[in-house]
């Protein structure tokens, strides 16, 4: 057992930001020059959001779900995503035994702390929704009997935003499922280079240690709630998502869900950053990544070019931030 996973009591939030800070930097010895993007799928996982990777191959999406994992010295499951899995291939299934004269139910990959549903949208919608209880209510129905999932549940999807042969995309209400939607992309020339000198003899992530057990990452969980949000934030938040809403070019715009957790994932960035309160620039900072895939873009407005994260940028810049 590591010594941080010693039950201790939060008395200062300068230590949930410390476990950030180890966590951001052990995952950074991974996945180069990806600073934002550690620092938003952080965000989730602390305020207890799931995440959806949009990115093309190779880019370290895998990697960076596998990182996590090591990091906090989670358990860790991965699900390749095909045409023809079944939602028991991820939940489980009831065996009957016959010397018991009973079903017993084996538990599937979904009973982890850590799941990556790779190329999630390459499964039939029936599949797909099999995860939508386990990341709504951290559960999992089976012939009538519920199952709880880990309490560190955390879903991290990939998905290849320009491949669509063999696809099924993934509908509205598990989109509204994932907390964040945002892409790693490529490195400069530099850090590539630095890729292949890591990753020259072997895998860094085969050297990887732990930096933080499982009650530093639940200390961090019940920090994020304590962060001071004003009213006046809250109202600006509220006002962004009531803005995407009738905004030029949507055909549907984000719910309530999207308020509650773009105020969830605000006050981790405050916590993150060592502040005592949420900022506008905080809910500047995550309205793309919390909004855009929420959004449906009326399709004139789609033929015309008009995408999602233009639209939500446009929102930003016109719903005044509170002074």
């Amino acid at each position: 057992m590591l010594p941080s996973e010693k039950a201790r009591p939060i008395t200062d939030l300068v230590d949930a930001q410390t476990v950030f800070q180890n966590i951001a930097s052990n995952i950074g010895r991974v996945i180069k020059d990806q600073s934002g993007a550690i620092r938003k799928l952080l965000a989730a996982f602390a305020s207890g959001g799931h995440v959806l990777l949009e990115d093309y191959p190779g880019t370290g999406k895998t990697t960076l779900a596998k990182t996590l994992a090591c990091s906090i010295n989670g358990d860790f499951q991965r699900i390749q995503f095909t045409p023809d899995l079944l939602p028991s291939d991820i939940i489980g299934v009831s065996i009957y035994d016959q010397k018991e004269q009973a079903f017993n139910f084996h538990r599937g990959p979904v009973f982890t702390q850590i799941l990556l549903a790779d190329e999630i949208n390459r499964a039939s919608p029936r599949t797909q929704s099999a995860l939508l209880e386990a990341m709504g209510e951290n559960q999992v129905s089976v012939d009538g009997t519920r199952y709880q999932l880990d309490d560190l549940f955390f879903v991290v999807a990939t998905q290849n935003p320009v491949e669509f042969h063999g696809t099924y995309p993934l509908p509205e209400a598990q989109m509204d499922r994932f907390g964040l939607r945002f892409q790693l992309g490529y490195v400069d020339a530099e850090q590539e280079v630095e890729i292949l000198t890591d990753q020259r003899d072997a895998h860094p992530l085969a050297s990887l240690n732990a930096c933080a057990g499982q009650d530093d990452v639940k200390m961090l969980r019940r920090a994020v709630p304590i962060m001071r949000i004003s009213d006046e934030i809250k109202r600006y938040i509220v006002d962004i998502v009531a803005a995407t809403r009738s905004a030029q070019g949507i055909k549907m715009g984000a719910s309530p869900r999207a308020s509650l957790t773009m105020m969830k994932t605000a006050q981790a960035l405050a916590l993150f950053d060592g502040l005592e309160f949420v900022t506008p620039d905080h809910v500047q900072e995550l309205a793309v990544p919390v909004l855009a895939h929420r959004v449906v873009i009326d399709p004139q407005a789609h033929f015309s070019g008009r995408t999602a994260e233009a639209v939500i940028k446009e929102v930003v810049t016109t719903v005044p931030a509170p002074v």
